[in-house]
């Protein structure tokens, strides 16, 4: 087995940190904050401007839908970014996405070897939603993070089931779900459970639990799970509950409020059970895994087959392929049966995926079975064909046949863009003609990386020109000056974030009640979106517009705030 003790492997260790590192981190703070982003940023820095910390609000209303503890990370973040910044908002998940891939380096380097360690941590590093959300202000790579953590303490005493260890294993699980919610605790004990009761093979079990007595059969169970079914879980568990439920606490006490545990439950229990919203089809996971793991996604049909097939042969890491297997499955049937579905909430599979992909690429071709071999060719030539269909973005819009594509400005970047695609198309062209699974691995990882490096480090900051929110919300400031006195918003809080106001500004969302509060003085101006001005009852001047394009329909522009001053009357 190899080790990353030998100097290429090592090598190869750090060259995937370095490259990762440099994907997650370059340019982090460049964009304006996007979408899900404003939560994380504004609670915040309203955390900060109050000084609790154990009451998260947005513009003073109470937002407790996620547990404290990603918000406390970025406000952590702030020593780093020197202030509340889209860099602060952003600095945690990064960090947790490069540890993330060096604990899957870890993880797959113990089920098989350095090789796989490697390979499944560089395809994890370079999944598109991986990358986006290693980039991105939120709580799920995170998750992915703590899991991998928990993962990997029980493979290292597997053992030594009943070792003290299980109480760092709970430690690490409490610690998790404190960013996200109960999947902390969930999701590892769930593919440590199954892959412990059937980690020898499903017919062992069936033929451990089809004789004797029936409590001789559930004590094999008990037996195999030894590392939960201990008198150190006892103390372990409630040492786990203890640090998770104590921010909760905390929080009930401070504020006399049981929000935060109400939350617990509704965001755990009623929305798997009973959900409220994002109610996803049961397929939808089905089809959503390959645009979450593109471009790797197009060897995963292949990557299973290879796997299934391996988990009939006894060799040395049958048991490993069981785990693998194990854990893309229960992580999969565990969304699909969850009442509320969307895409990204199944980003726990990637892991297990990359390992898949890895195994499969690592393989000899003959040692693939006949199907492996076929659905491996097939996503290798869609991986080509979109490579070579990189040219498109070479051209100017206004050359390519489809309607009002001209209206668009050109790819951002295309000289880096150019020279990126070169290197790829040559590494491509050598692995068609040869057709050998060493150069198949190097182009594809040239093709995944440039892409994401491309996309994330390049493109993306560059249209930050064509976002106007940001803007929008420091003309508002430039015009009505710091505080943004008598300032109210209508049916949105948008550029909240950007205003920076030292206290909460009013919300309304009747006309009615706008009306009187600008009969009274204590409104001016509103914040609202375009579409909202004929539910006005007063006359409005717009005073600062978010920026529109000729791309965008009038849906997109109706969507845009404005700045209204309700006091002077104007044509709009």
């Amino acid at each position: 087995m190899a080790s990353l003790d030998d100097r290429t492997l090592r090598f190869a260790f750090w060259g995937v940190v370095v490259a990762t590192a440099i994907l997650y981190f370059a340019r982090l703070g460049a964009r304006a904050l996007w979408s899900s982003e404003f939560r994380w940023a504004e609670i915040a820095r309203e955390m900060i401007r109050s000084g609790n910390y154990f009451w998260p609000t947005i513009n003073g209303h109470v937002y407790y839908d996620k547990p404290l503890g990603s918000y406390w990370l970025v406000v952590a973040a702030t020593w780093v970014s020197g202030g509340m910044n889209e860099l602060a908002s952003r600095i945690p998940c990064a960090i947790a996405g490069l540890v993330a891939v060096i604990l899957m380096i870890a993880l797959a380097r113990r089920l098989y070897d350095a090789r796989t360690g490697v390979i499944s941590g560089m395809i994890l590093a370079t999944s598109f939603s991986f990358v986006f959300f290693s980039r991105h202000a939120s709580a799920d790579v995170e998750t992915i993070t703590g899991e991998l953590a928990a993962l990997l303490l029980y493979l290292k005493f597997e053992d030594n089931p009943d070792g003290w260890w299980v109480c760092w294993l709970w430690i690490v699980m409490a610690a998790t779900s404190l960013t996200k919610g109960l999947l902390g605790f969930v999701l590892p004990i769930m593919v440590i459970g199954l892959y412990a009761t059937l980690g020898d093979g499903i017919p062992d079990f069936w033929r451990s639990i089809n004789s004797g007595s029936l409590f001789a059969r559930f004590a094999r169970i008990f037996r195999r799970n030894r590392w939960l079914f201990n008198w150190k879980t006892a103390l372990a568990a409630p040492l786990g509950l203890a640090i998770y439920v104590a921010p909760f606490l905390i929080s009930q006490h401070v504020e006399g409020s049981q929000r935060g545990l109400a939350m617990v439950y509704r965001e755990n229990v009623v929305r798997f059970f009973q959900p409220f919203d994002h109610r996803g089809p049961i397929y939808l996971y089905l089809y959503v895994i390959f645009a979450l793991m593109a471009p790797w996604s197009v060897f995963i049909p292949a990557g299973l087959i290879h796997a299934h097939a391996r988990r009939h042969q006894e060799l040395e890491p049958a048991r490993s392929d069981r785990f693998v297997l194990i854990f893309f499955w229960a992580t999969f049937v565990f969304y699909t049966i969850s009442g509320s579905r969307r895409s990204y909430y199944i980003l726990p599979i990637l892991p297990a995926a990359a390992i898949l992909v890895a195994r499969l690429l690592l393989a000899p071709r003959a040692s693939l079975a006949r199907w492996a071999r076929i659905f491996l060719d097939i996503g290798y030539w869609v991986l080509a064909i979109c490579v070579v269909g990189g040219l498109v973005l070479l051209m100017p819009p206004s050359v390519l046949p489809i309607k009002d594509l001209a209206l668009y400005p050109a790819a951002p970047d295309r000289v880096a863009f150019a020279a990126m695609w070169i290197v790829v198309l040559a590494t491509v062209a050598i692995a068609v003609r040869t057709f050998s699974p060493r150069w198949i691995l190097i182009s594809s990882i040239a093709a995944a990386y440039a892409s994401m490096i491309y996309i994330y480090v390049l493109a993306m900051p560059a249209v930050e020109q064509y976002r106007g929110e940001k803007a929008f919300a420091l003309e508002v400031v430039a015009k009505l000056g710091e505080g943004v006195p008598k300032l109210g918003f209508f049916n949105t809080v948008g550029p909240l974030f950007y205003l920076d106001p030292p206290q909460p500004l009013p919300e309304f969302d009747s006309a009615d009640e706008l009306a009187k509060a600008v009969a009274q003085n204590q409104i001016r101006w509103v914040i609202l979106r375009r579409r909202d001005l004929d539910n006005l009852k007063m006359p409005a001047k717009i005073l600062a517009s978010e920026a529109s394009y000729p791309w965008e329909t009038d849906y997109n522009i109706r969507n845009k705030v404005v700045l209204a001053d309700l006091v002077a009357s104007d044509n709009r």
